[in-house]
């Protein structure tokens, strides 16, 4: 279908129609958590169509990030989502090129994506899908460990009836009220010849390859 311009239609930059936008156009979006505060931008949503010659292309969402310490916007997006999609939707979508390129990385340098050297299709999507599997897996096993309770906040287990700390006196012997040297003396000249000791190694065979 061929889009005729006029005097009066005619296309703009999308720093232009940003410029034109007014402010309560942009919304504060939070997208994940970060280090030490959540991710956060102010955005603008609205449908546009771009501009290639005289054909009419089909409306797309345009998505403009401007932060406030800026003096104008820093990145725009072209997305083509239904125009029923929500602006945080969008900012997710277009946020999570980060989190795919740190998966990358992580599939090259953890699980060996790029150690593959062959040069056919099978054994290279054979070599992958594992990769991703095994990815896949540790993913969720840091997720159930990050909703498990944390160590301080685990139920301590009950100590038996019967338990005695390592080095504690037993309870039926009466107290000492004082020292007996004598008693150390008569352990110490106890003749030796009177024990009676039992070898308990027992010679086994030896086998080796």
């Amino acid at each position: 279908m061929r889009h005729r311009r006029t005097a009066d239609r005619q296309p703009q930059s999308v720093e232009a129609l940003a410029q034109s936008l007014p402010r309560r156009a942009f919304r504060t979006v939070s997208w994940r958590e970060g280090s030490n505060a959540p991710l956060s931008g102010r955005f603008a949503a609205l449908r546009v169509r771009a501009a290639q010659g005289d054909r009419l292309r089909q409306e797309e969402w345009l998505l403009i990030e401007w932060p406030k310490n800026e003096d104008k916007p820093t990145r725009y997006f072209l997305s083509n989502l239904p125009a029923s999609t929500l602006r945080k939707d969008l900012v997710n979508t277009v946020k999570a090129r980060w989190r795919v390129e740190r998966d990358y990385q992580d599939l090259k340098q953890e699980f060996g994506l790029d150690h593959y050297e062959g040069r056919g299709w099978r054994g290279f999507h054979h070599h992958a899908t594992l990769c991703i599997a095994a990815y896949g897996f540790l993913v969720a096993e840091r997720l159930r460990g990050a909703h498990q309770k944390k160590p301080s906040q685990r139920p301590q287990p009950a100590l038996p009836e019967d338990y005695r700390p390592r080095g504690a006196t037993d309870a039926g012997s009466a107290p000492c009220s004082g020292l007996d040297r004598d008693a150390a003396l008569d352990n110490r000249r106890r003749n030796c010849s009177d024990t009676t000791w039992k070898d308990t190694y027992t010679p086994s065979n030896l086998v080796t390859k």
